[in-house]
């Protein structure tokens, strides 16, 4: 039987990553950058963890309700955002269960945009970005009569503050300017002790903007629909710090956008994205994740690749 960190290291990535860009509707979301024993519990017990990702991305399609190109010259979007969380794990209580929460901020530290139009239809800004704060219980683990895992599940409670740089006549912000509620469930499944899967499965609702984007007209306030969407994994373990597999992502839109008020058809956002990934444990206290994505038949939004780094420390 294994003993590996890697049954316990995954998702410490509780975070409510940011998808970086927003061009469309939505905020930014967390859309693969957690996978590997998502629901897991942190590897080195309760305490203070450091947590910092990078990502790059890159889109050259902005697609329309029908996933057709818009109608621009060029549709180049190279993204570079790195984000901060800051976990906390508290004492287990006499059931096992664990609470803790988190603070999250994702940044644009690069972005570069380019419309063919210099810049008239697509523009951007880099700078700070939003604030997420979620609580979370860690629920026990489940295991088998050996003492193998079988089980194991989180649930958290994620609110975003609008505290990014925002300029309505930027298409491209690291803000929204909107509050959003984000709770997800995370659990990890094991078929054998080598063999498991994950999956994260996030609702997402989002408040009014009260100084709407220049593209929406003269109007006084917007509100961006509601969404579902999750992170799935299958990954096996090659060694106790060694785990491999390949990782995907899945968006649906589930409520219009409105317009003071008032629901506007064709706007909905869609897309999915798979790639491989690995995670490799230099100790429970210092674990490293990587994560490629290629998406896929996207609505009313970019479609591209993306990389996602990982880097966990506890203090």
């Amino acid at each position: 039987m294994l003993k590996p960190i890697l049954r316990t290291v995954a998702a410490v990535t509780f975070v409510a990553l940011s998808s970086t860009a927003h061009a469309y509707d939505l905020p930014g979301l967390n859309l693969g950058s957690t996978s590997f024993y998502d629901g897991s519990p942190v590897p080195a017990g309760p305490g203070w963890y450091l947590e910092e990702y990078l990502t790059y991305s890159r889109a050259s399609r902005f697609n329309d309700a029908n996933g057709d190109k818009l109608n621009l010259p060029r549709q180049d979007l190279v993204v570079v955002a790195p984000t901060t969380q800051i976990i906390y794990v508290g004492q287990p209580w006499a059931n096992g269960a664990m609470p803790g929460f988190t603070l999250i901020n994702t940044s644009l530290a690069h972005v570069d945009v380019d419309d063919g139009l210099h810049n008239a239809a697509l523009s951007s800004r880099a700078g700070f970005g939003d604030l997420t704060v979620g609580p979370f219980l860690q629920l026990p683990t489940m295991t088998r009569e050996d003492g193998s895992p079988l089980l194991t599940q989180r649930v958290e409670a994620d609110i975003t503050i609008p505290v990014g740089a925002y300029d309505r006549n930027r298409s491209i912000n690291p803000g929204s300017n909107f509050w959003s509620f984000n709770p997800y469930y995370a659990a990890t499944y094991w078929f054998s002790p080598t063999w498991s899967a994950s999956g994260r499965f996030m609702y997402l609702w989002n408040g009014k903007n009260n100084d709407p984007q220049a593209g929406f007209g003269d109007v006084s306030n917007t509100q961006a629909g509601q969404a579902l969407h999750a992170n799935l994994t299958v990954q096996y373990a090659l060694s106790q710090s060694l785990s491999v597999g390949l990782n995907g992502y899945w968006l649906k839109q589930i409520t219009d956008t409105q317009v003071e008020g008032h629901a506007v058809s064709g706007r909905r956002e869609k897309v999915w994205a798979i790639g491989p990934g690995l995670i490799y444990a230099f100790s429970k206290e210092d674990v490293l994740s990587v994560n490629a994505y290629f998406e896929q038949q996207a609505e009313n939004r970019t479609e591209g690749d993306k990389l996602v780094l990982n880097w966990l420390h506890k203090f």
